[in-house]
């Protein structure tokens, strides 16, 4: 067993380890050395957690054997999962750190002698405080993260679901939340503990309903943040170093990254954090318009517009992830650069359905990290460049964003593809993106759709080029 001080010494460790791997994680340049970072941080911190055991007759074969069945599952996820099912990945580990959350604080409220906080009915009420606010916490964490898991699979419609009454509602709902967590410190009755955690779960599921599909990018960036909370707020309870480092490390982290895209994207931070973000009405013209003409091409069409360009900017989407095209675009590319014609990429915030998704899939490709920009530092290059390749981006590439106050993109920064002298764009079919509404892109007399696989079509363009 390790003493006190030693332990506390290989938590600070493991904390300076987590922050440098938020820095690297910063930067695609440094991603990879802050990935390792912070898995050797998290190898010392469990292995402190684990060494500091006191009874290990019992306990720390319990510890083990749990310790063996999570890191196994975890271990069969991560090796079979594909990059484009990463978001709901993300979104069901952090239903999981809510929910541990919640399990800590009703073994805490039930046994506070076991953690040292007093005794049933006379809990610290320092303890009381933590408690229930990391309980609430990780109750909203692991409802929201459900709701938010279940759109992006499709099991639920990623489309907003309002209901008249409904910001109310989450008001009277939060002002209750810090009412019944007043008046359990006060009493410290185990029905009004309960009720605590049932109204947090309720608010939890109400917060991200009214969500659009294409706002999830900035719900898992807070729904992040909520876990971190929900962490920090029991590494209190336990008294445990790492555990409040990690969680305030990725709770304010994990706020600023939403704050970051919700300015990126125009929106309000509030809204997100009251569960308003994306919750307008779908106007009627993009619901009910009616089927208008476009202009269709092939492979052999895409690559003689591309040969005779001197400037083409790409711009990827979940329609890439989806079909695995992100290899084939760097052949396309490396194809074009050797004709002399001068390609980038432009990233949208919330391209893909995660914060940083296409940055990943252009990495792991080898896409050399000086051609991928971000939309603030390339969207006024669309105007000079002869062709944009839009492989399957939808909902960012909308024009209807700057035109139509009832959409519920309205407002959010898109990229100015359409301003280039030829729009390629590389879909299966007309239908909508994410959030459900039509694109008017696809009708533009600049714009050539290539209906296809993303895969298949960038490989025959290839070919031909």
């Amino acid at each position: 067993m390790l003493s006190a001080n030693l332990s506390a010494i290989f938590y600070l460790i493991s904390g300076v380890l987590f922050i440098l791997a938020l820095r690297g994680l910063s930067s695609p340049e440094t991603s990879r050395q802050g990935n390792f970072f912070g898995i050797i941080g998290m190898i010392i911190a469990i292995t402190v957690t684990f060494l500091s055991i006191g009874n290990f007759s019992t306990g720390f074969i319990v510890v083990l054997i749990f310790l063996l069945i999570g890191g196994l599952i975890g271990a069969f996820i991560a090796y079979k999962i594909p990059m484009t099912a990463m978001p709901e990945l993300v979104a069901g580990f952090h239903s999981l750190v809510g929910l541990a959350a919640v399990f800590v604080a009703i073994a805490a409220f039930l046994n506070p002698e076991a953690f040292n906080l007093g005794s049933p009915g006379n809990i610290k009420l320092g303890s009381l405080i933590e408690m229930s606010i990391g309980a609430a916490v990780g109750a909203i964490t692991f409802s929201g993260s459900i709701i938010a898991f279940l759109k992006l699979q499709g099991i639920m419609s990623g489309s907003p679901i309002t209901f008249k009454g409904q910001h109310p509602l989450n008001a009277f709902i939060l002002i209750s939340i810090i009412v019944l967590t007043y008046l359990l410190c006060s009493t410290q009755s185990s029905n009004l503990f309960w009720i605590l955690l049932a109204v947090s779960f309720l608010i939890g599921f109400l917060l991200i309903i009214p969500i659009g599909g294409a706002d999830m990018p900035v719900v898992i960036s807070m729904l992040n943040s909520y876990s971190g909370w929900a962490a920090a707020g029991i590494g209190f309870t336990l008294e445990n170093t790492a555990l409040i480092i990690t969680g305030a490390l990725v709770g304010s982290s994990g706020a600023i990254l939403s704050y970051i895209m919700c300015k990126g994207m125009n929106r309000s931070f509030f809204n997100v954090i009251l569960g308003g973000f994306g919750a307008t009405e779908q106007s009627s013209s993009s619901q009910n318009k009616e089927q208008r003409p476009v202009k269709s091409g092939n492979a052999d069409d895409a690559a003689f517009l591309m040969k005779n360009a001197s400037s083409v900017i790409i711009v990827p989407g979940y329609g890439m992830a989806v079909a695995q095209a992100q290899h084939a675009l760097r052949e396309m590319v490396d194809t074009l650069k050797k004709n002399d014609i001068k390609v980038s990429y432009a990233i949208h915030p919330v391209a893909g359905r995660m914060p940083g998704h296409m940055n990943v899939l252009l990495a792991e490709a080898n896409v050399p990290y000086d051609e991928v920009f971000e939309l603030e530092e390339i969207n006024n290059d669309f105007a000079n460049a002869d062709v944009a390749f839009v492989i399957g981006a939808n909902d960012v590439t909308n024009p209807v964003a700057k035109t139509d106050p009832q959409s519920p993109i309205y407002g959010m920064p898109v990229l100015d593809v359409e301003k280039c002298k030829s729009v390629l764009f590389v879909k299966r079919s007309l239908s909508p993106g994410y959030a459900g509404i039509d694109n008017d892109l696809f009708y533009k007399e600049n714009t050539l759709m290539l209906f296809a696989d993303a895969k298949k079509m960038t490989e025959d363009i290839t070919k031909n080029l």
